[in-house]
C-alpha cells in the first residue's frame, strides 16, 4: 500500500470532504457525551435549539460569528501564501484600542457617516502595523514568523491592558480597568432591532466575497497562491515575492484588526483585556475547516459559533460540560486535516 498525489481534486471532493470531517468529528464528540452520560441525539439537539432556537439565541450566534469571519478570513488569506500568522489576537485587540483611542480621543464629534468608515479604516490599518513587524523579521533575518507573530500577541494585549488602565482609562468605570467608551453615533447600526446583531455580519460576508473573488479573479490572487504552492517556483515564474507577502500581510493583518473595530463598535462600545474571548485563535481554526476558502470561512465560522452559543443550553438541560464544544471544534479540525490529506494522495495498492 502506497500513498499516490492526485493529479486531479473533482469539485465534488473539495466540497464532500469539509461535509464528512464535520460529521465524523460530531460523532467522535458524541461518544464523550455518552461517556458523560447524556442521550448523544438529544444532546446535539440542544446545541441546535440553543443556538438558532429562539430570536434571541439566532442573533447571540450570529454576532458571535460575526469576528470569527473576519479573523478566519485574516488566516485564510495568510496561510494561502505561505505566511503563517498566528498573530491574529494581537492584531484583533490592536485595532480594538486604536478605535476606542480615535473615537475617545480626536474624532468623536464628527458625523456617523464619516466617523464609522474612518474608525473601521484606522482599526484595520493597526492589525496591519502589526503584522508587518514580524513580515520584516522574515524577509530581513529569516525569522519564523509563527513564533513572532505568536509572542507579539501577548505584547499588543499588555501594551492595550497600560493604555487602559492609564491614559485611556474611563474614569466612570469605578476602578475597572476598561478603555473610554467610543461615542454613541460611532456604533454600528442594528440589523434586527432589540438585539445585538449589527451591520457587521454584513460586512464580513461582504469582505469574503471580496476576497474571493480577489484570490480567484486577480494577478495578485493569482501571485499570492503561487507564493504558497511553491516561493522558489514563483520567483523564477518573475513574482515579486517580497511584494506579493507585504500584500498578503495587510490583508491578513487588515482584516483582524478590523474585528477587533467591529466588535468593539458593534457590540461593546469599549475595550477590556477580555474583550476577546480567543477569536484570533479560533480564526485559525476556522480557516482550516474551510479549506483556506473565503465562501467557506463564513459557514465554519456559523457552525464554530453554533457549537459554543449552544452548549450553554445543552449543558444547563443535560448537566454536561460546556468544553464539550471545545473537543467538538477541535475534533473537527483534525478531521479536516486528515480529510485534506485525503483530497491530495490516494491510497494505491
Amino acid at each position: 500500500m502506497r500513498f499516490e498525489r492526485r493529479e486531479h481534486r473533482p469539485l465534488s471532493l473539495l466540497i464532500f470532504t469539509p461535509v464528512v470531517a464535520v460529521i465524523a468529528a460530531l460523532a467522535l464528540a458524541g461518544i464523550l457525551i455518552s461517556i458523560a452520560g447524556a442521550p448523544v441525539l438529544d444532546a446535539y439537539w440542544r446545541i441546535l435549539t440553543g443556538a438558532f432556537g429562539s430570536r434571541l439565541s439566532a442573533t447571540e450566534t450570529l454576532t458571535r460569528a460575526t469576528p470569527l469571519m473576519l479573523t478566519g478570513l485574516a488566516a485564510a488569506v495568510a496561510f494561502r501564501a505561505r505566511l503563517w500568522n498566528i498573530g491574529a489576537e494581537g492584531q484583533f485587540y490592536l485595532g480594538a484600542i486604536a478605535v476606542a483611542a480615535a473615537s475617545s480621543k480626536l474624532l468623536g464629534n464628527l458625523p456617523a457617516p464619516i466617523l464609522i468608515p474612518l474608525l473601521l479604516l484606522i482599526g484595520a490599518i493597526a492589525g496591519m502595523v502589526l503584522i508587518l513587524v514580524p513580515l520584516w523579521l522574515r524577509l530581513r533575518f529569516s525569522v519564523d514568523e509563527v513564533v513572532t507573530s505568536l509572542l507579539l500577541n501577548f505584547i499588543a494585549v499588555l501594551f492595550v491592558s497600560m493604555l487602559i488602565d492609564g491614559v485611556l482609562k474611563d474614569p466612570l468605570a469605578f476602578g475597572w480597568p476598561q478603555s473610554q467608551s467610543v461615542s454613541d453615533h460611532a456604533m454600528l447600526p442594528k440589523l434586527i432591532a432589540r438585539s445585538r446583531l449589527h451591520i457587521g455580519l454584513a460586512i464580513a460576508i461582504a469582505l469574503a466575497v471580496v476576497v474571493h473573488f480577489v484570490q480567484s479573479r486577480t494577478v495578485f490572487g493569482m501571485q499570492s497562491r503561487a507564493a504558497g504552492l511553491s516561493p522558489a517556483g514563483a520567483v523564477f515564474a518573475g513574482v515579486p515575492l517580497g511584494r506579493t507577502l507585504v500584500k498578503v500581510a495587510c490583508l491578513s493583518g487588515g482584516l483582524a484588526g478590523l474585528a477587533g473595530a467591529i466588535e468593539v463598535m458593534g457590540v461593546k462600545g469599549y475595550v477590556t483585556t477580555d474583550l476577546s474571548p480567543g477569536f484570533g485563535y479560533a480564526g485559525i481554526v476556522v480557516a482550516m475547516l474551510a479549506n483556506l476558502n473565503p465562501l467557506g470561512v463564513v459557514f465554519a465560522a456559523i457552525f464554530t459559533a453554533t457549537m459554543f452559543v449552544g452548549a450553554d443550553g445543552m449543558s444547563r438541560g443535560l448537566g454536561i460540560p460546556t468544553y464539550i464544544a471545545d473537543v467538538t471544534v477541535a475534533l473537527s479540525l483534525l478531521t479536516m486535516l486528515i480529510a485534506l490529506f485525503f483530497t491530495q494522495y490516494r491510497i494505491r495498492r
